[in-house]
């Protein structure tokens, strides 16, 4: 097949945004282990110094010069968004299983539909009620299960309260990660939104950084990786193909949690959680059904 033809094949941003999905899961795994063992501030801080370091060579290869004073306002805003929403899920993390974890934030697509509503005075159909309280009721379902379960422990519960707060930055980050997309190629994205982050989390350095042990270290660097590979393919990905096409692809990381919560961290799937993330799924399926379709 000549490249024009496999540049241009309609699939290719769908794939893209899958594998990069699937990249960012086991970027939480490397994660939940480096938090675990260094702290989530230090784990996260180092991960985008090295992200950022990781990038730059791609970022000089490419080409492209100087980001424009636009692209870094997009750049800078998402990178706080980034700031809130990380330390808050991988703090979560480290208290909840990843599965759930990862269930409970699927709300962030329905959020998003309240943000643009506040943020662009877009109008709340009924159809977009019924989705959030199909997704609320996922989330409540899921919660259910750890106290019918007996699992409802103080820490759990602050970490599914972690949770909930960064799926709204994470709604945030969904309608930004298009529109940086659009602006910015994949190396410029990835450098940036790293440096940035890092620039960020940097003021809280002297209070709260650590020396991680080489074995948080070694997974802090293939976090790193992982996240400037992800950032790579779903910054292509979504260049190429509206965020509401793609916003489904997000619930493909369920399965990956889910995988990689049992094989590393000896984690069981419950019933409530397949339950809820069903609830959820089925509540953005509305919501998307409801979205005016675009040329």
């Amino acid at each position: 097949m000549p490249l024009a033809m496999v540049r241009a094949h309609p699939l290719l941003p769908f794939a893209a945004v899958a594998a990069g999905i699937g990249t960012f899961s086991t970027m939480d795994a490397a994660m939940k282990g480096a938090s675990i063992l260094a702290g989530v501030y230090s784990a996260l801080l180092l991960r985008n110094l090295i992200g950022a370091a990781l990038a730059l060579p791609l970022w000089i290869r490419a080409g492209t010069g100087l980001p424009s004073r636009e692209s870094l306002k997009v750049h800078a805003l998402r990178s706080a968004v980034v700031a809130c929403m990380a330390p808050l899920f991988f703090w979560a993390l480290v208290r909840l299983p990843m599965a759930e974890a990862m269930a409970i934030s699927f709300i962030a697509p329905l959020i998003a539909l309240y943000l643009a509503a506040l943020l662009l005075g877009e109008t709340i159909h009924r159809r977009a009620v019924i989705a959030s309280l199909l997704g609320l009721g996922g989330v409540m379902v899921i919660v259910a299960g750890r106290f019918d379960g007996g699992a409802m422990t103080a820490d759990a519960g602050w970490g599914i309260a972690a949770v909930l707060t960064s799926a709204m930055f994470y709604a945030w980050n969904l309608v930004l990660q298009r529109q940086q997309a659009l602006i910015a190629a994949p190396a410029e994205v990835a450098l940036f939104q790293n440096l940035f982050v890092a620039l960020i989390l940097l003021v809280a350095a002297p209070w709260l950084l650590t020396i991680p042990s080489p074995a948080a270290l070694r997974l802090i660097t293939m976090a790193a990786a992982l996240a400037v590979v992800s950032l790579l393919l779903l910054s292509w990905g979504y260049s190429r193909a509206e965020a509401q096409a793609l916003v489904p692809i997000e619930y493909t990381g369920f399965i990956w949690a889910a995988l990689l919560g049992w094989q590393f961290f000896d984690e069981p799937v419950t019933w409530a959680t397949l339950a809820g993330v069903a609830l959820i799924v089925v509540g953005s399926w509305v919501a998307m059904r409801g979205l005016p379709s675009t040329p």
